[in-house]
């Protein structure tokens, strides 16, 4: 009994390895086609990273994404995008940052205030409940899907809320991604400019470098500094509202026990141990500090940053793979579309801030 138990354990290991393998292998196929089609001459101005993201949801629209393959395929998506983003920190010169001057952190503040507001209360007019409004307006603001994961404990989401907003956030970034791609010579924006305008309203760090990657060095540059600056923003973010959330808790308990909250300490304690602490921008800004000081040859740099690339084009993959269009279909399209006109007034607004700052 227990060797057949041992051999089922072992059984669905190897299982398990061989399906993350698979998922693994299958974003790796996909960013090597998107790199061969941003070779040819049309499609070079899409770029390597946006044709991953197109490729991945037209196999998932076609092929299917097999279930064992989904672990490899999330871990593409999530961890190779923190680790492809710590060693594009490769690509910068502290010394920019310095030059960039307090306005830029300014425009991401000012960008994350307004897309909170905004959206927050859009999705309240669309009758969305208060906790979905939030998620929806944090991942909308901040970075995206990792926004709404990293503050869904804080405001004790639930899971079906929190795939809600993540699915929305995702489909409105790749959307708003591909349109800032062709809006780009109408735009009438320096690289610099442009640079701004994608890192202070595009909804995650890989939809950023995707839409800045194409226009040149100085656009992505910008667009990285610009957006790290919102991503760590979202610490005071999550301890803002999640000593928000438990102060309306402890509101309740009193209200409801007329006073005497046996469970108040509980509903009062802050759950540190949750904050969304991004430690990758800590690695981006150490191997920029590598590179500004020249401590590696240039041959070894130009190395780590086409790793990079590849590492961050397989996350635009697994992206793609994962865009959940049913679970739209499943809630309603009330998030998707408050979403949807949130990011539109906060990329005037963004336009504006851009204006103001070249």
């Amino acid at each position: 009994m227990l060797l057949e138990r041992l051999n089922q354990r072992m059984d669905y290991k190897h299982k398990l390895s061989k399906g993350f393998a698979m998922g693994l292998g299958i974003t790796l196929l996909i960013a090597g086609v998107a790199y061969g089609l941003a070779q040819l001459p049309f499609l070079s101005i899409m770029g390597q990273l946006i044709l991953a993201i197109l490729l991945g949801f037209a196999w998932k629209m076609t092929l299917g994404v097999p279930a064992a393959a989904e672990a490899g395929i999330s871990f593409s998506s999530k961890k190779l995008l923190r680790y492809g983003i710590i060693m594009l920190g490769m690509r910068l010169n502290i010394l920019d940052i310095i030059k960039a001057g307090p306005r830029v952190f300014l425009i991401a503040a000012s960008s994350v205030l307004f897309g909170m507001i905004v959206v927050y209360f859009l999705c309240r007019a669309f009758k969305l409940d208060p906790i979905m409004s939030i998620l929806t307006a944090c991942g909308s603001s901040i970075c995206g899907a990792a926004a709404v994961v990293a503050i869904s404990p804080q405001v004790k989401a639930d899971a079906d809320r929190t795939a809600m907003a993540a699915a929305v956030v995702a489909i409105l970034g790749t959307i708003f991604t591909l349109a800032y791609t062709v809006l780009y010579p109408v735009l009438h924006l320096v690289p610099q400019g442009f640079g701004v305008f994608s890192g202070a309203t595009l909804h995650e760090i890989a939809h950023v470098i995707a839409a800045a990657e194409p226009i040149g060095k100085e656009a992505l540059d910008m667009a990285l500094i610009v957006k790290l600056s919102r991503v760590a923003l979202l610490i005071p973010v999550a301890i803002v509202l999640g000593l928000w959330i438990q102060r309306a808790e402890r509101r309740k308990l009193r209200e409801t026990e007329g006073g005497h909250t046996s469970g108040d300490e509980q509903a009062s304690e802050f759950q540190w141990k949750n904050l969304p602490i991004p430690w990758f921008i800590v690695g981006f800004i150490l191997m920029s500090g590598v590179n500004t000081l020249g401590i590696l040859p240039a041959h070894v740099t130009s190395y780590m940053i086409v790793i990079a690339y590849l590492l961050i084009a397989m996350a635009m993959a697994g992206l793609g793979l994962n865009i959940n269009v049913a679970v739209c279909r499943r809630f309603g399209l009330r998030a998707l579309l408050a979403g949807a006109i949130g990011s539109v007034l906060l990329s005037g607004f963004g336009y504006l801030l851009v204006l103001w700052y070249v």
